[in-house]
This record gives structure tokens, C-alpha cells and sequence, in this order.
């Protein structure tokens, strides 16, 4: 499994479903996966930039890893986890060992407030893109290390560009790590 991170419009829903449709292996969101539960409370959480409770989040992912794992045998875990603590969860609780690496999509400000005002979607409104950045930033340095601790790789790609173009930056690291086949395999 591999997990994507970047901020909000980063680029990691988008990549996670192209490069698991092409692989065959699951794209598994948080924000989703919390969408699909159509629970007003949730919504409430996620309209005001928040976060839902970690307890959650993590059982929720938790079952549809295993899940995952089950049905197809991968994939890309999308903006998860989202703290420390839920960091420190998935170490606690050996589902770091399922995870091959993870990718740090890098896109500037400028891109990406331009590519959410064209997502135009409902939770992401300014005050709540605001919080859900700051969450990240705070967030990222420490869960990197949590997870690389435990044994989790890391690479960092340009998420700016093309489409096309950033998926073969992460493809090219899906290929380092020996989790696709390359033409001369």
C-alpha cells in the first residue's frame, strides 16, 4: 500500500484514482470514505475545516484496508493518516507493515488555491481549506517521522504540471520500489 500526502488540492484524490484504476488496486479517501457515510454530524466536522475524531477515522480505515488487502491485494491510501496520532495508530497496530511507501505531492499555494476554486466543491470553502493546510503542515514533519521510524519510505514528487505528467512522477517511484511492472519485466 502506498500512502499519498499533500494538502487540499494537492492532487492525491486525482492521482490515487488514475494510478489505482490502471493497476487494479483500491483508492481508499478519508474524506470519501466520511462523504459516503452521509452522517450529518460528519458533514458538520468537514464543512468547518475539521477534523473527525481520530478513534474513527482510524477503525474506519482500518476495515477498508483489510478490506483492500482481501478483495484486490493494494492501495493508495489517500491523505491517511492525517495526525500524529493516527500515525502512531497504524504503527501500534502493525498496519505500517502493510505499507510500502509513501509520496509527498509538493504544489505552491498559488496552484493550489487555483485548482480548489476550480473544484468549487462544498466543504471547501476558504476558512475550512485554511484550517485543513494548517493541519497539514503542522502534521506532515511528525508523521513522517513516526511512520520512517517504524520503516516507511518516503519520496517527495512536483505535483505541478500536467496531469499526465505528475502521474508519471509517482509512477516512476512505484516503479523504484518494485511495486508495478516496467516494459522490461
Amino acid at each position: 500500500m502506498v500512502i499519498l500526502f499533500g494538502p487540499a488540492g494537492s492532487g492525491k484524490s486525482l492521482q490515487g484514482q488514475t494510478l489505482a484504476a490502471k493497476y487494479n488496486w483500491r483508492w481508499l479517501s478519508v474524506g470519501q470514505l466520511l462523504r459516503d457515510q452521509k452522517n450529518p454530524e460528519l458533514d458538520k466536522v468537514m464543512l468547518t475545516g475539521g477534523l473527525v475524531d481520530d478513534e474513527f477515522v482510524v477503525n474506519m480505515m482500518h476495515e477498508a484496508i483489510v478490506k483492500a488487502e482481501n478483495e484486490v491485494g493494494n492501495a493508495f491510501l489517500d491523505g491517511y493518516p492525517r495526525d500524529e496520532w493516527q500515525a502512531k495508530w497504524i504503527v501500534e497496530h502493525g498496519d505500517s507493515k502493510k505499507i510500502d511507501g509513501a509520496i509527498i505531492i509538493k504544489v505552491s499555494d498559488d496552484e493550489l488555491w487555483r485548482r480548489l476554486e476550480e473544484r468549487g466543491r462544498a466543504d471547501d470553502t476558504r476558512e475550512s481549506i485554511e484550517q485543513r493546510w494548517g493541519i497539514f503542515r503542522s502534521t506532515i514533519k511528525n508523521m513522517r517521522q513516526i511512520l520512517e521510524d517504524d520503516g516507511v519510505r518516503f519520496e517527495e514528487v512536483d505535483g505541478e504540471g500536467p496531469v499526465e505528467v505528475v502521474t508519471e512522477r509517482i509512477e516512476k517511484i512505484l516503479k523504484q520500489w518494485e511495486l508495478t511492472k516496467t516494459e522490461e519485466n
